[in-house]
């Protein structure tokens, strides 16, 4: 997950964009001063800063020279309320990739962050879309997607990935967009389900000004912000019936319309949606649009379970080993034969996050060297069996132990969440022992457990913990 700090001394600004950033599933810091992200930026590792110009004590342009001095690889995007091109040029010439002027849109930031994010890994040779196939996977089945992947990406057809949830469609969609003939052009991604019923319609196709109580300015809709590219709708199994009669119109006119404009305007974004859910049954209840499904469902793309490409467990377990020990600031442990023969053995209800969840936990019970399986407290298989799970056979002979090498390919890996009980005791009586050993200091619990103090705060209250 992308880690973005804030650094603005006006707490509403701080407040709304984390909301909205949580929204976008990327996990933010936030701070009200020069000096406080000094503190941060030396101790915990971020994938870019948002600063804004005007700080009391040290400014913005004093923290970007700072970082620059320091030689921390971080893009920043500097944010002002005032508008001054001097201001801005000074900002570009000083290290910063971005400048933008409040009031500005978050969908824009969101866009701008992503794509910087995406292009520091490329230039640093961690890109996780590599070559010609983003996606992890020898699998036949992964071979076959990526054959799909092929056929219509130089095209503009409108896309279905379906699939459990934790397959990786967002991971799909993204790669369907960098094979494109636009893969420069945004790739806006937007989860219906997260976004309040009263406010999706804004989110989508933008207002004007005065178009409603508290439009203070026009706004561009997610449509438009995608030009050429993708817009990606996740969940659209959540759309509520009235907003996917607009959207089929959108996809028949090829057209949209501000929310209070007159004036209708060309989409030119390739629609790609997503869901875990069966359109097909909630068509015959009558709780989705036939009409729509047909629309959105021109070329349809089901995405694996896990366990059913279990050879590409290793692959999987290294990229994100790699992933996570670079986000804790801890060196990679190796992966020995016992422990992949663990894992390729399990049936993964939660798919991909619930493997990274596992291995997330191993790196904090490890000894930082090997991953071992009593660090990581693997679930029985036998509690697994009595919990509700996808149907389906037992397990097929393990075909990803046929070497004791674990393979070391990067990839892209899907950031949907999962929850597994007997890993929720173990994390609860983790952190509650770091806390005990650190006296309550939550600070000091957090860095010993490689989390941030935002995500340890976050547990505490979820598992009821006092310190």
């Amino acid at each position: 997950m992308m880690r973005v700090l804030i650094v603005d001394d006006e707490r509403n600004i701080r407040l709304s964009l984390q909301k909205y950033l949580i929204l976008e599933h990327i996990d933010s810091e936030s701070v009200e001063s020069g000096e406080r992200a000094i503190a941060y930026l030396a101790q915990e590792s971020f994938d870019a800063v948002i600063i804004d110009l005007k700080l009391p004590g040290m400014n913005g342009q004093a923290l970007l020279e700072w970082i620059q001095h320091q030689g921390i690889s971080v893009p920043v995007i500097m944010i002002s309320a005032h508008g001054h091109i001097p201001d801005a040029v000074q900002a570009l010439q000083a290290g910063a990739k971005d400048y933008l002027v409040k009031p500005f849109d978050p969908a824009e930031l969101v866009i701008k962050l992503r794509s910087l994010v995406e292009d520091g890994e490329k230039v640093s040779g961690n890109s996780p879309v590599p070559g010609k196939n983003g996606l992890i996977g020898v699998a036949p089945v992964m071979e076959r997607l990526s054959a799909q992947i092929d056929k219509l990406a130089a095209t503009d057809v409108t896309v279905l990935l379906t699939g459990e949830s934790g397959t990786g469609k967002e991971v799909a969609a993204r790669e369907i967009h960098r094979r494109s003939a636009h893969p420069d052009e945004p790739f806006v991604a937007v989860n219906i389900g997260g976004i309040h019923e009263g406010l999706i319609e804004s989110e989508l196709f933008g207002h004007e000004k005065g178009a409603f109580t508290g439009a203070l300015t026009r706004k561009q809709g997610l449509f438009e912000l995608a030009g050429k590219g993708c817009l990606f709708l996740d969940e659209i199994g959540e759309m509520p019936l009235p907003l996917q009669v607009k959207l089929l119109r959108v996809l028949q006119e090829r057209k949209i319309r501000r929310l209070g404009g007159l004036k209708d305007i060309p989409l030119s974004a390739r629609i790609v949606s997503a869901t875990n859910r069966d359109l097909e049954a909630m068509v015959r209840e009558g709780r989705f649009r036939e009409d729509l499904y047909y629309r959105i469902n021109v070329f349809r793309i089901e995405l694996p379970p896990l366990r059913e490409r279990r050879e590409d467990i290793p692959l999987l377990a290294d990229h994100l080993l790699r992933n996570l020990s670079s986000r804790m600031g801890r060196p990679k442990p190796n992966l020995g034969p016992e422990v992949v023969e663990k894992l390729c053995s399990y049936s993964y209800p939660g798919n991909i996050r619930e493997l990274e969840n596992i291995l997330e936990r191993a790196l904090i019970y490890g000894d930082g060297r090997n991953i071992r399986p009593e660090d990581w407290g693997f679930p029985d298989p036998k509690a697994v069996e009595k919990r509700e799970a996808p149907p389906f056979g037992e397990p097929p002979e393990n075909p990803c132990l046929s070497s004791t090498q674990v393979p070391q390919s990067p990839g892209v890996i899907t950031q949907e969440s999962t929850a597994l009980g007997s890993l929720e005791e173990i994390e609860r009586e983790a952190i509650r022992e770091a806390l005990a050993r650190c006296q309550g200091n939550r600070t000091k619990a957090a860095k010993e457990l490689g989390i941030s103090r935002k995500t340890i705060l976050n547990k505490i209250r979820t598992y009821g913990l006092s310190c």
